[in-house]
């Protein structure tokens, strides 16, 4: 199809060859473009604008093809939010959470954890009603509800906003993993710490608490000297390491004290320089390494993370670096924790988690939880990232039962016993926790089924609609010599887009101000058939119905006459040119015309059919017949300043205040009949004056009294001037310092009142007499002079200027 623009052309081409008294039904069509040939599906890439009988690229081709449920809903089916079998569930990230959901798997499958918390009393749970929704309050009731689901829930992942909530965290905020972690459990431990059972209140130094002791001997006297304390985790210094037996040599080694950093002896009393380490006693079932790389970097005053490599084992052997010395002290590796990213302050977390049931190792990552191959820890995903260590392309090479990271920063290790009991490896849930957890899967399976049947009606319902479009598309066209009526071309997308409510039919703004279709809104509109608009109508309303008695023929003429003129303006100009330089023959009657109107006409008339032309095009106007709102007087002051709008009309150069012809005869000239004519045709509302036509009488007696008053201001002015000589000219002026001879009264007058009177006398036949002193500026509030006498002598009056 033809551009727009073409389209538009042949629209109006016979306006040039047809008067506007002559315009006919035919011409009406033209200009509606109802002739225009359909498009055929296939010939356009997109809807032609131009083209009221183009239906193509409308949003038809989703519905004329081949359908795809799919795209009558968009809800996802809700077996996907469901658990597979044998694995595992998820945690939601709230936002920055992902370093609390790593650490919740880890201690997840911590059995002997999990166990003793099932053993908590939570006498709020047990005798809760499955009628309500449970929420627990505690540390412990929250932990013991977050893992009973995650053991037996039928989710794919839950959500943990309960406890990241009474913890106090900031979901939008990542905080520090490794304090983090020590934290919590000091919280853990000091909630269980109130269970009545004994074994409850000291399970978490069961499993992670071990002993050591800073011994200090000094190296005058010998004497030694040991501080006990308690760890949950070993916080290792990585740097300038390159395994984790190397980073655990270097925290127990020995450590010289002296200078400034000597060790206070008790034996010696005094300041000793000593030799201080750490002596290992006993170590817990879980040992929690905590791998430093994040450090405090001083030259920046921020933390920066270390990304250099760390070797470590699958089985770690500690019986050498206790202090007994034991044969065997074996620990299991049990789950990494990943941070991928450079930067200490973002980034992302993740773990590895090993099984303690099958040995499978799984990488849990929010709510994606991945089973790795062959029961083997695979770290290489998390490692080629490549914005850790971008001069490092190549994959580390270990040795087998060992692994390689940059990203690790806590390993757990769990301690291998002599004899194992498997069934510590099976941990049951409590009835009244199991309780709960068949609540929110019940509650979980009425929300799939509620999806199910939602994705159900959603297909139902776009099948129907699937077989009403393609019945009332194939009704769209309007045949030759049938009925049609317009629609707006956008509320046929929307009815074609299943996304978006359909909503009635509104064709009021497409209606000029005699209430019809206006011509240049046909771009806008459809035409289809009346069979199509009938359905349309009954089924979703709106109005008003514009059919083919809506074509304006009002708005065809006056468009006709817009395009006729300007398509004529420059021969007329120049014909106007040629007329004006003639002189008027005798007896003929002139016109009067302001000479800048006629320097300005062409332009003035080209701005004015432009404005004309835009109005037919965009009338925001009242429709079905009322009174438009558009193209007013007060709509063009507020919109224009007053003058720059005069300007715009001809001949007002010459229109005085009073609307009679100006005064000013240098600013007219006269033009003969035909000239004003042919000006007259361009600006048919604009001011006329004949040759016999008197200059207005107002202005011509304003203008002689203005001359009268100017004569009297002169005067007055003269005389004023040679009376106050001195105080126009600011010579011998007295001052309170100096007052003339026989002098006792001395008055003030205000300097305004001076400036205003000098200006009258300086040009009176432009400025007005002054008739007032205006005293009263120099007033206080109360009546009184706002200025003492001393002030005035020190110069706060200055402004203030003396006259006799």
């Amino acid at each position: 199809m033809a551009p727009r623009l073409q389209l538009e052309k042949a629209a109006w081409r016979w306006v040039d060859t047809v008067k506007p008294e002559d315009i006919t039904q035919e011409h009406v069509e033209l200009a509606y473009r109802i002739a225009v040939p359909a498009c055929k599906r296939g010939a356009c890439r997109r809807n032609c604008k131009g083209n009221p009988n183009c239906l193509v690229g409308i949003g038809e081709h989703s519905w004329l093809g081949e359908i795809d449920e799919n795209t009558f809903h968009n809800i996802d089916d809700p077996n996907s939010e469901r658990r597979d079998k044998n694995t595992f569930v998820g945690l939601t990230n709230l936002g920055a959470t992902c370093y609390v959901n790593t650490f919740l798997q880890v201690w997840f499958h911590n059995l002997e954890l999990r166990r003793t918390l099932y053993l908590c009393q939570n006498s709020r749970a047990e005798g809760h009603s499955t009628e309500s929704e449970y929420e627990p309050r505690t540390i412990c009731e929250h932990l013991q509800y977050l893992f009973a689901l995650l053991q037996n829930s039928t989710r794919r992942y839950i959500d943990p906003s309960g406890l990241v909530k009474a913890l106090g965290l900031n979901t939008g905020q990542q905080q520090d993993a490794q304090e983090f972690s020590k934290l919590f459990l000091s919280l853990l431990e000091d909630t269980l710490s109130q269970q009545k059972d004994p074994t409850l209140q000291n399970v978490i130094q069961q499993q992670f608490c071990g002993e050591f002791s800073y011994v200090t001997v000094c190296t005058q006297c010998g004497r030694s000297s040991a501080l006990p304390s308690r760890f949950y985790e070993l916080e290792l210094n990585i740097q300038g390491h390159k395994t984790l037996a190397e980073c655990v040599t270097e925290f127990l080694k020995e450590e010289k004290l002296d200078g400034d950093n000597r060790y206070f002896c008790e034996n010696c009393q005094s300041k000793q320089s000593a030799t201080r380490r750490i002596t290992l006693h006993s170590l817990p079932r879980t040992l929690n390494l905590q791998l430093m790389r994040f450090v405090f970097d001083r030259q920046s005053g921020h933390k920066k993370k270390l990304n250099n490599l760390i070797s470590f084992p699958e089985i770690l052997e500690m019986g050498s670096f206790l202090e007994a010395k034991e044969e065997k002290c074996t620990y299991d590796l049990s789950a990494v924790l990943i941070h991928r990213g450079v930067s200490a302050y973002s980034g992302h977390y993740i773990a590895h988690v090993r099984d303690s049931r099958t040995n499978d190792w799984y990488k849990f990552n929010d709510e994606e939880i991945e089973k790795m191959e062959g029961k083997k820890l695979q770290l290489g995903l998390e490692e080629d990232i490549a914005e850790t260590v971008k001069s490092q392309t190549r994959k580390p090479k270990y040795s087998k039962g060992f692994h390689c990271s940059r990203n690790a920063y806590m390993l757990v290790y769990k301690r291998r016993l002599d004899q194992e009991d498997q069934t510590q490896t099976n941990v049951e849930v409590p009835a009244f926790l199991q309780r709960l957890v068949d609540q929110d899967n019940k509650k979980f399976e009425e929300w799939c089924s509620e999806m199910v049947d939602m994705r159900r009606q959603s297909v139902d319902k776009g099948k129907a609609k699937h077989v009403e479009v393609k019945e009332l598309y194939e009704l769209l066209p309007a045949q030759d010599g049938e009925p049609f009526e317009f629609v707006p071309v956008e509320w046929l997308k929307k009815w074609l887009d299943d996304s978006t409510a359909t909503k009635a039919i509104d064709n009021s703004p497409f209606l000029c101000m005699h209430g019809k279709l206006h011509p240049d809104r046909i771009g806008e509109a459809k035409r289809i058939s009346n069979a199509a608009a009938e359905r349309l109508f009954n089924r979703y309303g709106g109005g008003p119905r514009v059919d083919r008695s809506f074509l304006c023929r009002d708005c065809v003429t006056r468009r006709c006459q817009v395009l006729r003129l300007k398509n004529q303006l420059s021969e007329d100009y120049r014909e106007v040119t040629n007329l004006a330089k003639t002189q008027l023959k005798s007896g003929d009657e002139g016109f009067w015309i302001g000479k800048a109107s006629l320097r300005q006409w062409r332009q003035l008339a080209l701005e004015q059919l432009e404005e004309e032309e835009e109005e037919t095009k965009h009338t925001n106007c009242k429709t079905n017949g009322e009174k438009p709102t558009c193209t007013g007087a007060e709509d063009g002051e507020q919109d224009n300043d007053g003058d720059e709008e005069e300007m715009k009309m001809f001949n007002e150069d010459i229109l005085c205040c009073h609307g009679g012809l100006s005064i000013h005869e240098g600013e007219r000239r006269l033009v003969s009949h035909e000239v004003w004519g042919k000006l007259k045709v361009y600006f048919p509302r604009a001011p006329e004056f004949s040759q016999r036509q008197e200059s207005c009488q107002q202005c011509t007696r304003m203008e002689k009294e203005g001359k009268e008053n100017e004569a009297l201001n002169r005067m007055m002015a003269s005389e004023q001037k040679n009376s106050l000589l001195n105080l126009f000219q600011e010579k011998n002026r007295p001052t309170l310092q100096k007052w003339p001879q026989d002098t006792d009264v001395l008055y003030i007058v205000s300097l305004f009142f001076v400036d205003e009177w000098r200006k009258f006398i300086r040009r009176p036949a432009k400025s007005n007499p002054v008739s007032n002193v205006g005293n009263n500026i120099l007033l206080c509030p109360h009546g009184g002079f706002m200025f003492t006498y001393n002030s005035m002598i020190q110069g706060d009056a200055q402004h203030s200027p003396l006259a006799c």
